[in-house]
């Protein structure tokens, strides 16, 4: 017998198995589906093992060497590596049958029942048959019990494969993993039914020289040629794992784009409600100066005027003096627009202080009486954060004045490791929560305002009202600090 063509087909046979072995251990890892990463291990070490053993085969024929005629030692290694490949195969096929996490488990009885048949039907034999026989018994039953039945689940699992491919939307893979399964399924129920020639039924007559005679060519070339196309499909199919990766990466980076345009309409809502805050201030300037300043220095200047026409000393001397009032008021009223627009004490005293000023302002000006708390000491804080504090405290005063009806309000500001506390509780009247929030187009009480200025530092402002009870507000502020000598803790009581 010519031995040449047939360690060429041992050889090819073997690297076909041994790519498809080494490319799934290196590629399997990727898949986004669990199943098919636990079932592609035992793939690839049927690919690397079974390449192993047809190498062996092919050392065996250049050495003139039939480990089949002779037992030993040798020969029992190459049969388990045999029997090592097909369960592992088996192994493959029922991690994709079964196709849950939950069966993963009861998928290992599959190939575990599969041998226990192999080993009992091994130590049956060895009654039976003359230990020259056993080899090539053995090698006809690990190839009738072990791979006939791996095969065929490894191409059930193939298809099942392809089903989850179409799903996915990944058909040409499908295809892929349909032609797997075709050249597995030519591979167990042909290329291992003709076995070597046995004294084990049906072997006796249904073997490799039947199918040499039949067919005009050896089966290790059928098994050759369908290992080759085997291994090619399921190489192919492995690219579905780039195509996966290729989709995640689409749609992260999609969502980062819609993420990105999500930040800046926000950033283009936020830059509007800025634009129409500082115009809503400077109606608000415009109207006190045009009400108060612009009036009293209308009547100053009337009043000048008149005097250059007036030879009364006394009427003279008594406009003098309603024209030194009106300076003084309109002095008294431009301070106070100066303290609304940005505090002098909060740059020269500090935030707890400015507070303790603003609630006695208040006093003085509405008679309610406003307790301020100030818990911890006052560190050294940003100016974005003093005035986004300051401004908060401040709104919700005004709506006292303006909205609660209120005699007593209480203030506590704590200052803690990385952040302020605000608390801020009237005894007014409340007002529906629900009522309030359902108005559209409208900025109501304030509220937005606030919560808009904590925001912008990654703060939040919560507020708690009903009818009859009246309203706490409640404030996060985050801040970096180094901490200074402060404040000690205190408690003031403004016209208490």
């Amino acid at each position: 017998m010519n031995l040449s063509p047939f360690v060429a087909i041992y050889f090819f046979y073997g690297l076909a198995f041994f790519s498809m072995g080494l490319l799934v251990a290196m590629e399997g890892g990727r898949s986004t589906d669990a199943r098919l990463r636990m079932a592609l291990r035992p793939l690839a070490g049927f690919g690397l093992v079974h390449a192993v053993h047809e190498w062996i085969e092919m050392f065996e024929l250049i050495a003139g060497f039939d480990s089949h005629t002779e037992p030993t030692l040798f020969s029992v290694v190459e049969l388990s590596l045999l029997a090592f490949s097909f369960l592992s195969l088996a192994a493959f096929g029922a991690y994709l049958v079964l196709g849950s996490e939950s069966t993963w488990r009861v998928s290992l009885i599959i190939p575990l029942a599969l041998e226990a048949i192999w080993v009992f039907g091994l130590v049956s034999f060895k009654g039976q048959y003359s230990q020259v026989d056993i080899p090539a018994i053995a090698d006809v039953w690990t190839r009738y019990s072990l791979a006939i039945p791996a095969g065929l689940l490894a191409a059930s699992g193939l298809i099942v494969q392809q089903h989850a491919f179409r799903r996915t939307g990944l058909v040409r893979f499908g295809r892929d993993s349909l032609w797997a399964s075709v050249a597995f399924g030519w591979y167990s129920l042909v290329g291992q039914f003709f076995t070597m020639p046995s004294k084990l039924p049906p072997s006796t007559f249904l073997n490799s020289e039947l199918f040499l005679s039949t067919f005009g060519f050896s089966i290790q070339l059928l098994r050759a040629v369908a290992a080759v196309f085997a291994s090619v499909f399921v190489i192919r199919f492995l690219r579905a794992f780039q195509v996966e990766s290729d989709h995640k990466i689409a749609e992260l980076q999609e969502a980062q784009l819609h993420e990105s345009r999500q930040r800046e309409q926000l950033r283009a809502d936020l830059f509007r409600k800025v634009v129409a805050a500082q115009e809503s201030e400077r109606q608000r300037i415009a109207r006190d100066l045009h009400d108060e300043t612009g009036q009293s220095l209308t009547a100053i200047g009337m009043g000048l005027r008149g005097l250059s026409d007036e030879t009364d000393e006394k009427r003279r001397y008594a406009t003098l003096s309603q024209l030194q009032s009106l300076t003084s008021d309109s002095l008294r009223e431009l301070q106070r627009i100066i303290a609304d627009l940005r505090p002098a004490h909060l740059d020269d005293l500090g935030l707890s202080a400015t507070l303790r000023w603003y609630a006695s302002r208040i006093h003085e000006l509405t008679s309610i009486q406003v307790r301020v708390d100030i818990e911890g000491d006052e560190p050294a804080l940003d100016d974005a954060v003093k005035i986004t504090i300051f401004r908060i405290v401040q709104e919700a005063l005004n709506n006292v004045i303006k909205h609660s009806q209120a005699t007593n309000v209480n203030v506590h500001l704590d200052y803690r490791e990385d952040k302020a506390i605000i608390f801020i509780r009237d005894n007014g009247c409340g007002f529906d929560m629900n009522a309030v929030q359902s108005r559209i187009g409208r900025v109501s009480l304030g509220l937005a305002g606030m919560e808009e200025r904590a925001m912008l530092l990654g703060g939040s402002v919560e507020v708690h009202s009903r009818p009859g009870y009246g309203t706490e507000v409640d404030a996060e502020i985050p801040y970096l600090v180094n901490k200074v000598e402060g404040v000690s803790n205190d408690t003031s009581i403004v016209g208490g």
